[in-house]
């Protein structure tokens, strides 16, 4: 069988400068669809849309946008597609120290450290904050490199204070970041995101960890705070979330193309996950995205 490599990425700023500020839009897309991880924390504004959020072993589906805080070395995939409908994606990309080892630790920076700690599970910012800090995102493309520094602090300090955020692996993902625990869940969750239209066993996958199953198992939960099947089953679940969304196509069709081949089995899971079985959810989104 053969093994994807691991999805290290390096982010090298550009000469002279201390952090990375990227915008993509309808005519340069962001292409990091496959689950990857680096050192650097990475602060996300996608303005408007809807598409899948792969951070850690959180999956889910948002709409209207996001804003989203990744901390160091903690794999996610990439958020946007020829699907999503946003106007324009904007990435910033820090090492935690890019100001200096201390610098974040003095009194006046305690918020943004308490910011950058609970990042390590990832955080999604909704309502108001999502709004204002997404409109202070944009405005980075039209400032000097001072300017921008600037306005990256008051966002952080800003993130720092707001209550409207959920944090994505409440649970804990618990990477202490050894590098090959990273490569290995990389692998695993690659693996997943490329076959899970198919039957997934716990054979082929413990040995892509280069595992037995009942170490391999006991590794997964210990990482990720979920069993195997219920990753895989929860990773499913999303994609028939976009499918309802984004395609007219029957919720049969959305069953077996999300990888679930009995229709009772995946509307009694769909309910569980979202609240909701597959034709109120569908109806309910028809609502929202219009």
């Amino acid at each position: 069988m053969m093994k994807q490599k691991p999805a290290f990425e390096a982010i090298e700023p550009d000469f002279g400068h201390s952090f990375t500020y990227q915008k993509f839009d309808a005519n340069l897309s962001n292409k990091n669809h496959i689950w990857h991880y680096h050192p650097e924390m990475e602060l996300v504004y996608v303005n408007g849309g809807s598409g899948k959020r792969q951070i850690g072993s959180h999956v889910s589906y948002y709409t209207d946008g996001d804003l989203i805080l990744i901390g160091s070395n903690l794999p996610h995939c990439g958020f946007t597609d020829k699907l999503t409908g946003n106007t324009s994606e904007t990435v910033v990309q820090m090492k935690i120290d890019f100001l200096g080892t201390d610098f974040f630790g003095i009194p006046e920076m305690k918020k943004i450290q308490k910011l950058f700690e609970m990042a390590k599970g990832g955080i999604a910012f909704n309502g108001n904050t999502k709004r204002k800090i997404g409109e202070k995102m944009e405005i980075l493309e039209y400032q000097s490199d001072f300017q921008r520094l600037l306005s990256i602090l008051n966002i952080l300090n800003e993130l720092g204070n707001s209550q409207d955020f959920k944090v994505l692996n409440a649970a804990g993902f618990s990477l202490e970041t050894e590098v090959k625990d990273n490569d290995r869940i990389n692998i695993i969750f690659n693996h997943v995101k490329t076959n899970f239209k198919e039957e997934i066993t716990l054979e082929e996958v413990a040995d892509l960890a280069s595992m037995t199953v009942p170490s391999f198992c006991r590794y997964f939960k210990k990482i990720t705070n979920k069993t195997f099947t219920q990753f895989v089953n929860e990773y499913r679940l999303v994609h028939a979330s976009k499918l309802l969304a984004e395609k007219p196509i029957s919720i049969t069709d959305v069953c077996f193309e999300s990888g679930f081949n009995n229709f009772s089995h995946f509307n009694k899971l769909f309910k569980a996950f979202t609240g909701q079985n597959p034709s109120e959810y569908r109806n309910q989104l028809k609502a929202v995205l219009q």
